[in-house]
């Protein structure tokens, strides 16, 4: 009797020389051609969906929490503009100047200088089978950028989870913040306290209150936040993407919910 099993049809293909092509667009689509050594023309057409999320929510939400465990659990990347510009202030770069007198008042990055980073970050190898992305798009010409660099490759997003939280809580939330000197690791006083106060578990270097962490400066963000970034969840629920949970929940049920979104 023919097998038409994924993993049959895979190593056949692999044993017999033939190509195997993806094609990504909604899904990864896997092509495994002619069995070789038979008479039957053999196609095997298995689709595997392609992650492409995007986190939205407050700054100190726990977004970006959660966009580690969704991309640890599914093997995709976790892309944080985040994480890029502080390692590029952390290396003195003209742009890491340039973004931190913007972050340092608790102002948005301007869009000029993201979206390059970021189209060119999701179009990585790594990338091919999803992404989630953390702390971009955050106004509308981001997200209208994505969607015109994503339509260009026939792709569009997937999930825009929008992880809701009241200011009060956040504010709460972020001067607990703490971030490693050294390696970058974040810690808070409260829920994930280090074994040391004020030293890093990971290299044992001091941990410091991040300007972009202070009460007066999250005020700021937020306020920023309800302005420019907030309209993306009208804009992306207008597109039939959007999926939100409750984020005052405990952080394992927040993921647990994501997950059942995600499947």
């Amino acid at each position: 009797m023919f097998n038409s099993s994924p993993c049959f049809a895979l190593k056949k293909a692999k044993r017999s020389g033939l190509k195997v092509y993806f094609k990504i667009k909604q899904k990864t689509v896997l092509y495994a051609g002619k069995y070789f050594g038979a008479k039957e023309l053999f196609a095997y057409r298995s689709e595997v969906e392609v992650m492409k999320i995007i986190m939205l929510g407050a700054p100190g939400a726990g977004k970006g929490t959660q966009a580690k465990k969704i991309a640890e659990k599914y093997s995709i990347p976790h892309i944080s503009t985040g994480d890029i510009f502080r390692a590029n202030i952390k290396n003195g770069t003209e742009l890491g100047k340039k973004a931190k007198t913007y972050m340092d008042q608790g102002l948005l990055v301007p869009d000029e200088l993201t979206c390059d980073l970021v189209v060119d970050r999701i179009q990585q190898p790594d990338a091919a089978n999803g992404y989630v992305l953390d702390g971009f798009p955050r106004t509308i010409p981001q997200a209208e950028a994505l969607d015109k660099a994503l339509s260009a490759n026939g792709e569009s997003v997937d999930y825009a989870i929008n992880v809701e939280v009241p200011d009060e809580n956040i504010i709460n939330r972020m001067s607990g913040r703490r971030a490693c000197v050294g390696c970058g690791a974040t810690y808070h006083i409260q829920f994930n306290p280090t074994k040391v106060e004020g030293i890093c578990d990971a290299c044992g270097e001091k941990l410091i209150l991040r300007d972009d962490d202070k009460p007066e400066t999250v005020k700021n963000r937020l306020s920023v936040y309800h302005e420019q970034t907030q309209p993306l969840i009208e804009y992306y629920s207008g597109k039939g993407v959007l999926k939100e949970v409750d984020g005052t929940q405990p952080m394992d049920d927040v993921f647990a919910a994501i997950v059942k979104i995600l499947g």
